[in-house]
């Protein structure tokens, strides 16, 4: 590889980046319109829960259990109900998503060491909010009863890692693969398809270039602008949203720097099969995009899935980079413990960079 055509290349392709005031925008901005979007938008905690409850008892320990609800932080008292045909029609309506319904005579039971029954109806049309809500209902009415039956077993939990359970801390370290996936290989897709649209191309083969030089040096200027993203994400995740950074942050560049370099082989990779700007695009979201979202883990667990699909998603590289700085940001993780994504996404990055010199070797065969 000779390194002062590889430094011609690469002085072309940034003077064209610095040129085009467009590709430098959508290189600061939309990342972090993404990030901010998603952060916020993108919340997996249960707060506020509108909450109804239907008193049949009116006795102070009715009342104190209705407290308990409201004083927790998780449900937000709107309804009293007066009969068994409102608490049915407020959850028609979707005005409540819990309604509590405590019997009649449960002050008595509770006096007299009986075990009353009390009636949570949960709207589940939401699946994962109603199963976190009736969790936490469950809690709360637990915890009300054990002063008048203490068990005798005491459970003590602890998390680890997530220690306040707030759902950002787990968005954001995931956010760093998805946003990587979005843009950089978006923006290196169009590279080579736009000098095939104008013609230049044609100098390229005809100049002693090698496929591999050619290809590096288109790589090497959008790989330091999606690194300098990584870096802007990273900061805002910290400073902003408060992401606790439990881990290496030498570490977590580093595995960035290969991550990064990874995305925009691929949208070289989809630059060198594609003949039109239209169609690079439209292709390079199709192979990014969607799967980061999809099959990565962002945002649903991959153990979760079917077997067929969790081998699926061993062929993106956005799951490996999504265990990467999640098991560094919020674990605490090293290399010990992470070599094997690392790894993969090592050959990953290899293999992408070999099919985009050998499609481009191909073309100019």
């Amino acid at each position: 590889m000779n390194w002062h055509r590889l430094t011609a290349v690469t002085a072309k392709e940034t003077r064209e980046i610095i040129r085009d005031p467009i590709t430098v925008g959508v290189s600061v901005l939309l990342p972090l319109v993404m990030l901010f979007l998603f952060g916020y938008a993108i919340s997996l905690d249960v707060e506020n829960v509108a909450l109804g409850v239907l008193d049949q008892d009116k006795s102070p320990a009715s009342r104190a259990l209705t407290d308990g609800f409201v004083q927790s932080g998780y449900f937000r008292l709107i309804r009293d109900f007066k009969t068994v045909e409102d608490v049915e029609d407020s959850l028609q309506r979707g005005q409540v998503k819990l309604a509590l319904v405590i019997p009649p005579r449960f002050h008595a039971a509770l006096v007299r060491n009986e075990n009353p029954t009390v009636q949570v109806l949960v709207d589940g049309t939401y699946s994962a909010t109603a199963l976190v809500a009736a969790n936490y209902a469950q809690t709360i009415v637990t915890g009300f009863r054990q002063p008048a039956r203490p068990s005798a077993i005491q459970l003590e939990a602890r998390v680890w890692y997530n220690a306040p359970m707030r759902s950002i801390n787990f968005v954001v370290p995931g956010l760093y693969a998805v946003i990587l996936m979005a843009f950089p290989p978006l923006l290196t897709a169009l590279a080579l398809v736009r000098e095939k649209e104008s013609g230049s191309i044609q100098q390229i083969f005809a100049s002693p270039l090698t496929p591999a030089e050619f290809i590096v040096g288109k790589l090497i200027p959008y790989g330091l602008i999606a690194f300098a993203q990584m870096i802007m994400v990273i900061s805002i995740g910290f400073f902003w949203f408060q992401v606790p950074f439990q881990g290496n942050l030498g570490f977590l560049l580093a595995t960035a720097f290969v991550f990064v370099f990874c995305t925009v082989g691929i949208g070289l990779l989809v630059s060198t099969i594609t003949r039109s700007q239209l169609t690079a695009m439209l292709l390079a979201l199709i192979i990014t995009l969607m799967p980061s979202f999809l099959f990565s883990g962002f945002l649903f667990p991959i153990f979760t899935m079917p077997y067929v699909l969790q081998l699926y998603t061993a062929i993106f590289p956005a799951r490996y980079f999504v265990e990467l700085s999640r098991g560094i940001v919020l674990k605490g993780g090293g290399l010990e413990e992470l070599w094997f994504n690392l790894a993969v996404l090592l050959l990953y990055t290899l293999a992408v960079f070999w099919l985009a010199a050998w499609r481009f070797r191909k073309k100019v065969a």
